[in-house]
């Protein structure tokens, strides 16, 4: 009886670990590399590339970020979420450990009044008006009022591991969004938080407010920003309540970064598609078919009027040496807001580097479109034959043989990643003013096919040399300086609108961070100015506020520290990069934490308004 049974519970336990599937081994983390990351990043990695020893003091959760929606998303589209996981723990040496991307802590007690919006102009959009000279005139605060600015709130960004959104004002409302996916709705005073929503991806752009149609489900206002999945949205400015949404562009590469233009009822929004650019590197891929656009869209339904392509459609070019199909020409996205000159029936575009060839007029390239039709009208190019993609030069300039989809004459990837900025003169003459990551600031002129007028060299410039908007009071342009590779960083300097002569220059401060770990002088930030003052932020976490006039610092703040929040959400400072000073209805706000690939990394907006005693700090 003994030996029967034990027979039969042997037997059972036989068939049902023939029925139950095999436990599968969990992801080989280090394998996965080497598969999948190694070509680029061991050995004598391309300039800006992070080598084996950089990624590993990178949180676990940027690396799964990078591998799930941004810049390595193409290589990690192959990969499960185990896989992605199992790769950052790798490298990292820690855990994954989620982060919570919500909060209920600040909230505020009674709903947002959007009336005082149809008063207030703000600031709506990447600047305060489709000019994005970012200059504002109706900030609310003098230049009088700087040297008493201090700190009134700070609020944590949850769940994202930097904070490179800019916020937007209007009417008493904040908008912002965050690299979570999570846009928020805050009071500008306080910080409380009015509504949350949830995107599909995170939101780098800023958030854009115009009127709308109201009815009995919508208020006057709505709210327009894009994902880092090239997915436009529309939400109700009083409620945060979904109106609309649009996959802009399809090609697996193609990301939104510059922020959606809003003129006369209609959105102007630009693509890009640096994940293309790099995996490029990889012998097996056809390089390349992603082609930068600017799409007009109906910001009342998100109906598609126009979409421009900035390159023609890439056609076979060949094979590499390994016998893959090549495609070209291709890249040349739009990283930036596009600016709108209603006078001409223009949108002006900042170009990106071509991916392949043969080159194009319209890279690296300020590229004017009819308003009306979507039609080139034109595009000024300073230099041309700029055709780049990631793994063909090392950090010395050498050549790298172990990538067969480099172009015959390799590029310097001196792109326009900043807005041009419409600017009038003095006389009523009116310039554009650009700026670029080779180091140059130029002046065009919009009457004459973007005729060059003048440039100007305010930085050494390099592949991650450029900076993410000048300024420009209509006497003055205002140029920051990134060069983070070269042996000094940063400065700021003001140039002569008309002539294109520096007025003056002011040299960076030695940062008090110089001990930690992206710490930099380096100014590559947006620049802002009020009458009277302009103002900017650096890779030490400083914010600055200098006097046009002569460069003379007014004020400043070192955000590079912990805070505590309205909303209770563990935050600190660090890089400022990209998101620009914001100045409305009295008060300046900043997005302190955009690391980058080299900064340091925080989560935190701060918003600065006037002491009421006059005494000094």
């Amino acid at each position: 009886m003994s030996f029967t049974r034990s027979l039969f519970a042997g037997l059972t336990v036989l068939l049902l670990a023939q029925l139950l599937p095999a436990q599968t081994p969990p992801p080989n983390g280090e394998l996965l590399f080497m598969q999948n990351c190694a070509l680029c990043h061991l050995g004598a990695v391309a300039e800006g590339v992070p080598n084996r020893d950089k990624l590993a003091i990178y949180e676990t959760s940027a690396i799964m970020t990078a591998l799930d929606q941004e810049v390595m998303r193409l290589q990690g589209a192959n990969l499960t979420p185990a896989e992605r996981k199992a790769i950052a723990e790798y490298l990292t040496g820690t855990d994954f450990s989620p982060q919570a991307t919500d909060y209920t802590s600040g909230m505020c007690p009674n709903p947002p009044a959007l009336a005082a919006m149809a008063d207030d102009p703000g600031w709506r959009g990447w600047g305060p008006d489709v000019s994005n000279a970012r200059f504002q005139t109706h900030g609310g605060l003098s230049a009088a009022d700087v040297p008493r600015l201090e700190l009134k709130w700070a609020f944590g960004v949850p769940g994202a591991l930097q904070s490179r959104s800019q916020p937007t004002v209007a009417g008493g409302l904040l908008f912002m969004g965050s690299q979570s996916g999570l846009v928020v709705a805050l009071d500008a005073k306080t910080g409380c938080t009015h509504w949350k929503y949830k995107a599909g991806a995170g939101v780098r752009t800023a958030i854009v407010i115009g009127p709308q149609d109201a009815s009995e489900d919508k208020s006057d206002y709505a709210v327009y920003f894009a994902d880092g999945r090239a997915t436009m949205y529309a939400l109700d400015a009083a409620t945060g309540k979904e109106l609309w949404t649009l996959k802009v562009e399809d090609h697996p590469a193609a990301k939104i970064t510059g922020s959606p233009t809003l003129h006369a009822g209609r959105l102007y929004v630009g693509t890009a598609g640096v994940a293309e650019e790099s995996t490029a590197v990889k012998p097996d891929y056809g390089c390349c078919t992603f082609r930068g656009s600017l799409t007009k869209l109906d910001a009342a339904t998100g109906e598609v009027i126009w979409k421009t392509y900035t390159v023609p459609e890439p056609k076979p070019r060949g094979k590499n040496r390994n016998g893959v199909e090549l495609r070209g020409p291709a890249g040349v996205s739009i990283w930036s807001a596009p600016t709108v000159d209603g006078k001409r029936g223009l949108v002006y575009a900042a170009t990106g580097n071509a991916f392949a060839d043969p080159p194009q007029k319209t890279s690296d390239a300020i590229v004017a479109f009819d308003l009306q039709s979507g039609t080139i009208r034109w595009a000024s190019q300073p230099h041309s034959g700029d055709t780049w993609i990631l793994g063909c030069e090392g950090p010395k300039g050498e050549k790298l043989p172990e990538n067969p989809n480099c172009p015959k004459d390799l590029g310097p990837d001196f792109d326009f990643a900043a807005s041009p900025a419409l600017v009038t003169l003095a006389g009523g003459r009116e310039v554009i003013i650009a700026t670029q990551k080779s180091g140059l600031g130029y002046a065009f002129d919009p009457a004459a096919e973007g005729k060059l007028l003048w440039e100007y060299r305010w930085g050494q410039g390099s592949a991650l040399g450029g900076v993410w908007g000048a300024a420009t009071d209509g006497k003055l342009a205002y140029f920051a300086t990134a060069d983070i590779l070269a042996d000094r960083h940063g400065g700021l300097h003001a140039v002569d609108l008309e002539s294109g002569r520096q007025v003056w220059h002011y040299p960076p401060p030695r940062p008090d961070c110089v001990q930690t770990v992206g710490c930099s002088e380096a100014q590559s930030a947006a620049l802002s100015a009020i009458p009277g003052v302009v103002f900017t932020g650096a890779a030490d976490g400083s914010i600055r506020a200098h006097a046009s006039a002569d460069g003379k610092l007014l004020w400043s703040h070192a955000s590079n520290r912990e805070y505590q929040t309205v909303n209770d959400v563990v935050a600190r400072g660090g890089s400022i990069d990209g998101a620009g000073p914001v100045i409305a209805g009295g008060m300046l706000y900043v997005a302190s934490g955009n690391g980058g690939m080299v900064g340091m990394r925080g989560n935190v907006l701060l918003a600065f308004g006037i002491r009421e005693d006059t005494d000094s700090e």
